[in-house]
């Protein structure tokens, strides 16, 4: 584009404002592309530098493309000074970063990846993590991490080259990754996070390596020599390079319609679990004026209020959009269309491509090894080889150790071998156990426990066993109890049948020991004897014993460990003749001669170490010089050094110790390898160890080491050796090497790679198959079928030199030791056995044998296959030298919803920054995305040395895997990506648009062929009859239609009877309330009111009292002065900033003329902290109660009709709404009748209160029951419960108190606090034995597993099962379900939840999968009529169908409390009609959904009984893929997720779920939890969950009644005010 040499930062300020101006219009969609470019065009026209391009070089290297600056980054000088100290840097680092897994091809390729990727890919939104938990990076001390990690040789030449070639063009919408790079991490208001939204920094210059060929070749050879000359490629021509136009700065959520500022209600911080607040979110408040002048509130259309929502400017609310940016382009092929809603099948199959390769091939044909020569002077036996050395060659080395420092500690001769092993058979079989008693016995199996720094001991005791005839067991040494897979060495110890252990003294000392100085019994081991084999503990035989040495025969000589794939350990045996034919194998492919020298870095204790270091070594009296690992940690360079010393001839060794010893060649100068015949690589089966051999030739060639002493091999502890390239000729031909393409290889199926050079493999062969062996290719998995020549499988090996089973594991020794293969018609193809490798490989021209990868690195996702070492490989190609340790990195798959998934953890170091890492493994994902066409599912960052180790340093990939799922990883960074690699989600439901048809037609009480969903408590019976009445000592309705007259009449009738006990944290009375004392304290207050308040009747007053006895006066005096009492909940003195606001609104909104309170609260309301959140010169007059004198009023008020307002009920929803309804005289005494009669109540029963009094059925049951049914109410503040937790229950058990009510937060108080302490409880005397009901008073779905718990808990006390119920109100109506006394127990059924989401009801049977448990939410109360209507339609629905529950009651609430009163809503609400059916009833609709069930169960009346279900709120549901989900039922699944999590609150913001948990453990188990949370929702509930929160126990806001307020939780999560420990966006 025009500004190719413009430098933006050097351009007018008004230039540069029309830029960013430009950028906004594109970024918003308000100008085309093509315009766009115009404008800019124009605008850079006057600056433009030309410069004259010169012809590309002729050479495979692309220069850099030119930074394209956005227009407000970094003055650029910065940035290319930057540049330059990084390239001096690089410089001097030299040849550091070579390894096992390091590939300049493959580096190249990974840096064509992520440049392919800077074009498609948009910044990921980088995780939150507050500042504290971990490693402090300050912002000073952080450097923008190197982007570039091609080869220090290829910078160079970039460097030098003087061509620019641009990038491609950019879609202005995506962002490059570059744009991690400079980012700064600005502080925010509350999180000190490092993130922040991005800096939109100058793009670094990337490679744009898309090569196109010169020719195209007619025929492409297969395996490409390794020397053969690249093709040289042109570079492509120059596109016009566009500026990558940042999306992410300018993009701005719509914020609601009428964007004001938010109310106080959330701008404060949110209150400690404690003192639980009614939080009205910003949502919306029922019920206001409309011509209030309040701002920050706005009517909306339904006549309800809206605190304006947060504005969305907040970091949060821009890393959800960048998150939301890169999901909004699905780079998977769409979902096929394919889910119905009746099918089982839940996930989607993927239809199989018809591009994917198959093999073309013929059957392969068993490739053969060269026969086994017989020499003359081979033994009979290997213990024959060493009687002969001992005996002829006794002063010949055998071994010699290395001290630490690498300097020869010892030499073991052979003679000294002999002797010492002889005197160690002796011993074990003669002198462990008494006189006459044998210990051991030949064929008995021992564990050799023996570090590797001491070779010498181990060869003793092995040979001493051999020579015993008993079964040597070696394992590593355990350190501790934890040690990683110490149970599974355990298993392996069971299934030998190993009970003795032979150790050395030192190592003895070194074990753990318990507290007595005993060995410490090992997790899952055998009970185990240790026995010392240093030679002063062992017996001298006498002269006329000698060992037994028979000839080789098909008896275990020895077992060799091996961990499989799930890291169970178990036991290869391996016969006395397998061992020596291996030898013999050996021997002859390596040419192995008498008295040569050789090198072992390996562990001598199994596989290669122990075959050539051990066993050969002996056979061919060879001199071993042992190189253990802790000599190779401390001095890399030791073995190299032997090797010149001794001009060795063999060198034993691993990839690993290759790189090691380029690290450190620079230390020596005159070293020689050109002694070396032979340099085995163990390891040189992994693909990636083809560059490690490169390196090391390339470093050491001029050291004398010869390019055809290099012989990799391929090994299994099944088949022991199964290949191993022969010493070639000097001036021989190197052998050939394969370029595979990595997408054949995924498919299983041998490709040369020509297209993308990217996705390559290059891979050397591993030399012909052994002597004596026959080798076929079967596949992996399903029977031993034969493959095609060019197909990759396991490599199956029949040979006389391999192991013979699994020791002691009969059942698995069969398919693997035993394998028969079979051609394409399953026919076998012989009777010989085959065992499996575990190799995955195919055999190239001139039956060269290749190796890809093994089975149990292999990772199965969507039916394609990919080596674990591939993907560590890409990782560590992505320039990780200051964000990771290389080696120290783990690739697994773990299995959620019905795939593999990708997981790979990596040690971070200490000193790599949040950003250095994010941008890592950003880039990460990217390379593998690219190059493996896989997606990860998560990436995870663990602090340093934190990954369980194998004993040799490695990492134990079966425990991390563990940890993983069981959540003990413990990262400090973590990314996961589920959006990408999850594509067999289930397709999103389209919902079909409703009306009313003839389907909907009525016949009778039938809808759609089954019974209406409709139910109805017992008749509310009036009584007429004045005499019947005074008989029955009760006074009725008609007498008394209001409350107020109740009060008086028993102030007459029964003046000294106790209506209220008030208990405090004591469980003393301190306070009591009889009738008389209560109408007098009314009358006082009313009469008050009428002077001080000069209040006039039907004027709204405020109660502002604590839970106790002056809220109920206070509600009656105001029912005698004629005025509208509005009870509400008074502000926390500790926490006045969040609940006073909430206060002040209520006032507000109900328009009160005066507020009744204590002195106390009145301070409050004065006080200088209170004008911190409010205005308080504005409050309505107070009016203390406390000390009123003792006045009358002049008359009591009696309203004219029973239809005026009673009261006020407010109360603040679940989704933040804040409603007042009206609650009228008449539906008073209906509900308190209502009440009487299902619960039984009259004068002389009492009931326990333990609730919050402010609003629904919790303030009708503490202060207008009492008074209408005569009965004595225990009040119990539930605030008391804090001080004193078993205040309520002990209560209880005191008063013998038969009917209790209370919240779901004193029964989760009571089961978490008390649980433990039932016994000390029963030692105090409670006793709940008198409780016969105990109902949980709640406007939601039963908590089902809370009142479970709690009836299990307190059954030791008495508790009856049957005596815990719920009961459930709504606004509409604050009572429509109660248990009450008589009728059947609550019922519970099984609904299954995939049908739940569909709206529908589907019963199933206890424990099926899927299902939830929902139990009935007590009896409908007496006069109340429900029905289930479908809330689009308005039709009735069928019995079991899910539907909105509609309520007709004589207490309904009379509507929403407004000034001017809004029809509409109103009529939705409250006056409501079905649409057919019964169109005349006025219904009410609750907000709930649920469903009727009909029972089997009968009622009083001898009916069968209709039990109503709630599933939950309607406002609450959460509508995501086109299902409708219920918050809890999420929650319930994240709560189980983890130990740590408290507590969890889901919600969603712009189709993203987000969930937010409570960490109540230790804050490094903060990012276990991601993933966990992940996985369970993605099982559970076939959603992905967009960003992870993990907040401090007591952030998610709960109200009184115990109900989290989740949209509040959302509004103060995206205005930034969660203080979060961690938050993780999922890509």
């Amino acid at each position: 584009m025009a500004d190719r040499g413009v430098e933006l930062s050097a351009l007018p300020k008004e230039v540069r404002d029309q830029l960013a101006e430009l950028d906004l219009e594109l970024s918003e969609g308000d100008i085309t592309q093509k315009g766009y470019e115009k404008k800019r065009t124009k605008l850079l026209a006057p600056y433009i530098i030309h410069t004259p391009v010169e012809p590309p070089p002729k050479n495979n290297v692309q220069p850099p493309a030119p930074s394209s600056s956005s227009s407000h980054g970094p003055p650029p000088s910065s940035s290319s000074r930057y540049r330059e100290r990084r390239s001096r840097k690089t410089h001097r680092n030299g040849g550091t970063r070579d390894d096992r897994y390091r590939s300049d091809i493959h580096s190249e390729a990974v840096q064509a990846a992520l440049a392919k990727h800077k074009e498609e890919k948009m910044a990921l939104p980088m995780p939150t993590k507050r500042r504290s938990t971990y490693v402090p990076s300050p912002i000073e001390t952080r450097t923008p991490p190197d982007s570039s990690s091609a080869s220090e040789d290829e910078t160079s030449v970039r460097r030098q080259s003087s061509v620019v070639v641009p990038i491609p063009l950019l879609n202005p919408n995506q962002q490059s990754p570059d744009c991690w790079i400079n980012r700064s991490a600005q502080g925010s208001s509350t999180s000190s996070s490092a993130s922040s939204t991005l800096s939109h920094g100058e793009a670094k210059p990337q490679p744009h390596n898309q090569p196109q060929p010169q020719y195209k070749p007619q025929y492409q050879p297969l395996y490409k020599p390794q020397y053969q000359p690249q093709p040289q490629h042109e570079p492509p021509p120059p596109h016009t390079a566009a500026a990558i136009t940042d999306m992410m700065a300018h993009s701005r959520i719509a914020p609601h319609e009428n964007s004001v500022p938010p109310p106080d209600v959330t701008a404060v911080a949110l209150p400690a679990r404690g003192p639980r607040v009614d939080l009205p979110s910003n949502t919306t408040a029922r019920g206001m004026s409309r011509g209030q002048s309040r701002s920050s509130m706005m009517e909306t259309a339904d006549g309800r209020i809206n605190l304006q929502r947060v504005p969305v400017n907040s970091r949060v609310s821009t890393k959800i959009q960048q998150l939301l940016n890169t999901l909004k382009r699905p780079k998977r092929p769409p979902l096929s269309e394919f889910f119905t809603d009746d099918s089982e099948e839940i996930v989607e199959v993927p239809q199989p491509d018809p591009n994917t390769p198959k093999p073309e091939g013929r059957q392969i044909i068993p490739v053969k090894g060269e026969p086994l020569g017989v020499v003359s002077n081979w033994p009979p036996a290997l213990q024959a080889a060493l009687a002969r050395w001992g005996a002829t060659q006794g002063k010949s080395p055998a071994l010699t150790a290395l001290d630490i420092t690498g300097k020869p500690l010892y030499t073991l001769t052979y003679g000294k071998l002999w002797s010492r092993s002889v005197k160690l058979a002796y011993t074990l079989l003669n002198k462990l156990g008494n006189k006459n008693e044998q210990i051991l016995k030949p064929g008995d199996r021992v564990a050799l426990v023996y570090p590797n720094s001491d070779p010498g001991m181990f060869w003793v005791a092995f040979y001493g066993c051999l020579l015993a005839e008993v079964i040597p067991v070696p394992i590593e040494v355990p350190l501790s109890r934890k040690d990683a897979g110490i149970s599974q060495v355990g298993f392996l110890l069971g299934s030998c049948g190993v009970g003795l252990a032979l150790t050395s003294e030192i190592c003895l000392k070194g074990l753990p020991k318990t507290p007595t100085g005993e060995i410490m019994q090992f997790k899952g081991w055998p009970r185990m004897k240790w026995v010392i084999t240093d030679s002063k503990y062992l017996t001298k035989p006498s002269k006329d014993w000698q060992p037994h040495i028979p000839t080789a025969n098909t008896d275990p000589a020895y077992i060799e460990y091996k961990a499989n794939k799930e890291g169970t350990v178990v036991g290869v045996a391996v016969s006395k003749v397998a061992m020596l034919t291996h030898c013999q194998a050996l021997t002859q492919a390596c040419n192995y001669c008498e008295g040569e020298t050789l090198v072992n870095v390996l562990d001598c204790k199994k596989d290669m170490g122990l075959w050539h270091g051990v066993l050969t070594a002996v056979m061919n009296r060879i001199h071993t010089i042992s190189v253990p690992y802790a000599v190779m940690k401390a001095c890399p360079l030791s073995w190299v050094q032997r090797v010149h010393i001794h001009k060795a001839r063999l060198a034993l060794v691993k990839c690993r110790d290759l790189h090691w010893a380029m690290m450190a060649h620079r230390e020596q100068r005159d070293i020689s390898l050109v002694s070396l015949r032979m340099l085995i690589v163990a390891d040189g089966a992994n693909p990636w160890s083809v560059s490690s051999c490169d390196a090391f030739l390339n470093v050491f060639q001029s050291h004398g080491l010869k390019p055809e002493v290099i012989c990799p091999c391929a090994t299994s502890p099944e088949a022991m050796t199964v290949a191993i390239r022969r010493p070639g000729l000097p001036g021989a031909p190197l052998p050939a090497r394969a370029v595979l393409s990595l997408g054949g290889l995924s498919h299983g199926v041998i490709r040369v790679n020509t297209e993308d050079k990217n996705s390559a493999l290059t891979v050397q062969d591993v030399g012909h198959v052994m002597p004596g062996a026959l080798m076929c290719i079967v596949k992996p998995d399903g029977p031993p079928q034969l493959c095609k020549t060019d197909e990759i499988g396991e490599i199956i090996i029949n040979s006389r030199a391999g192991g013979t089973m699994y020791y002691g594991l009969p059942g698995v020794t069969k398919n693997t030791f035993e394998v028969i293969p079979v051609n394409a018609n399953g026919v076998p193809i012989g009777e010989i056995p085959f065992v499996r490798s575990g190799l995955l490989g195919f055999v190239g021209p001139g039956s060269l044998i290749f190796v890809v990868g093994k089975i149990e690195g292999l990772l199965q996702v969507s039916g394609r296959r990919h080596n674990a070492d591939d993907l560590v490989a890409t990782a560590l190609a992505v320039e990780p030298v200051k964000t990771v340790y290389r080696g120290r990195i783990a690739v697994f798959s773990v299995t959620v919803f019905y795939d593999e998934r990708v997981v790979i953890v990596a040690e971070q170091r200490p000193d790599a920054s949040e950003e250095d890492s994010f941008q890592w493994m950003s880039r990460v994902l990217q390379a593998i995305d690219s190059i493996h066409q896989v997606g990860l599912y998560c990436l995870a960052l663990v602090p340093a040395n934190t990954l369980p180790k194998t004993p040799l340093g490695g990492i134990h990939i079966s425990d991390t895997k563990q940890f993983f799922l069981e959540g003990n990883l413990h990262p400090c960074n973590i990314l996961m990506c589920p959006h990408t690699c999850v594509t067999n989600l289930p397709k999103p439901r389209q919902k079909q648009p409703v009306g009313v048809g003839p389907a909907s037609v009525m016949v009778g009480n039938l809808v759609a062929g089954k019974r209406i969903a409709q139910a109805a408590g017992r008749e509310l019976g009036m009584i007429d009859d004045q005499d019947l009445v005074r008989k029955l000592c009760m006074w009725p309705t008609v007498m008394h239609q209001y409350l107020t007259e109740a009060l008086q009449w028993r102030a007459q009738t029964d003046a000294d009877h106790v209506l209220y006990v008030l208990l405090n944290a004591k469980g003393v009375a301190v306070s009591t309330a009889t009738c008389v004392q209560l109408h007098k304290r009314a009358e006082k207050i009313a009469a008050a009111l009428m002077e001080k308040g000069s209040i006039n009747t039907g004027e709204n007053v405020v109660l502002l009292y604590p839970p106790g006895i002056d809220l109920i006066a206070s509600f009656y005096g105001c029912l005698y002065a004629g005025c509208v009492p509005v009870n509400v909940r008074p502000p926390h003195p500790q926490n006045l900033g969040a609940t006073l606001p909430t206060v002040r609104m209520i006032i507000d909104v109900s328009k009160a003329a005066c507020i009744l309170t204590t002195q106390n609260l009145m301070r409050i309301l004065r006080s200088k902290e209170a004008a911190a959140s409010v205005n308080i010169k504005t409050w309505p007059t107070i009016i203390d109660t406390d000390d009123l004198p003792r006045r009358r009023p002049p008359q009591i008020y009696k309203p004219p009709t029973a239809e005026m307002i009673a009261y006020l009920d407010f109360s603040v929803s679940t989704t933040g709404m804040l409603t007042g309804v009206k609650i009228s005289h008449a539906a008073v005494s209906a509900l308190c009748r209502s009440i009487k009669l299902q619960c039984e109540l009259y004068s002389s029963r009492q009931i326990a209160i333990c609730l919050d009094p402010y609003c629904g059925l919790g303030f009708v049951l503490w202060c207008l029951a009492s008074v209408y049914s005569g009965h004595q109410s225990i009040l119990i503040p539930p605030f008391e419960l804090e001080s004193c937790l078993s205040l309520w229950l002990s209560s209880l058990s005191q008063y013998r108190v038969r009917d209790t009510f209370c919240s779901y937060s004193v029964m989760e108080f009571c089961t978490k606090g008390l649980g433990t302490q039932t016994e000390l409880l029963k030692a105090r005397g409670v006793n709940l034995s008198c409780v016969r009901s105990c109902v949980v008073i709640a406007e939601e779905r039963p908590r089902l597993a809370l009142t479970h718990s709690f009836s299990k808990l307190f059954k030791d006390l008495g508790l009856s099962t049957r005596a815990v119920s719920t009961a459930f109100g709504s606004r509409v109506n604050l009572a429509v379900c109660l248990q009450g006394t008589t009728g059947p127990d609550p019922c519970t059924v099984y609904v299954d939840m995939k049908s739940l989401r569909h709206d529908r009801v589907r019963l199933v049977e206890r424990g099926a999968p899927q299902s939830l448990p929902l139990m009935e939410s007590g009896k409908i109360l007496p006069g109340v009529r429900v029905i289930i209507v479908n809330p689009e339609t308005r039709g009735p629905l069928g019995d079991s169908h899910l539907g909105e529950i509609w309520v007709n009651s004589p207490h309904n609430a009379s509507g929403y409390y407004t000034i001017y009163g809004e029809e509409s809503l109103q009529a939705d609400h409250f006056n409501t009609k079905l649409s057919f059916g019964d169109p005349q009833t006025l219904w009410a609709r609750t907000g709930y959904l649920g469903f009727v069930k009909r029972t089997e169960l009968l009622d009083a009346s001898g009916d069968r009984h209709d039990a109503l279900f709630v599933v939950g709120s309607l406002d609450e549901t959460l509508e995501l893929r086109g299902l409708r989900y219920h918050p809890i039922d999420i929650e319930t699944s994240v709560s189980r997720a983890h130990r740590s999590i408290a507590e969890s609150a889901v919600f969603t913001w712009t189709n993203l779920l987000v969930v937010v948990s409570e960490l109540c453990g230790s804050e490094q188990d903060a990012l276990d939890l991601v993933p966990l949370i992940t996985n369970v929702v993605l099982e559970e509930h076939h959603l992905i969950v967009g960003v992870v929160v993990i907040v401090d126990p007591g952030v998610i806001p709960i109200n009184s009644r115990g109900e989290k307020q989740r949209m509040h939780l959302r509004d103060s999560f995206l205005a930034d005010q969660l203080d979060p420990i961690y938050v993780a966006y999922n890509m």
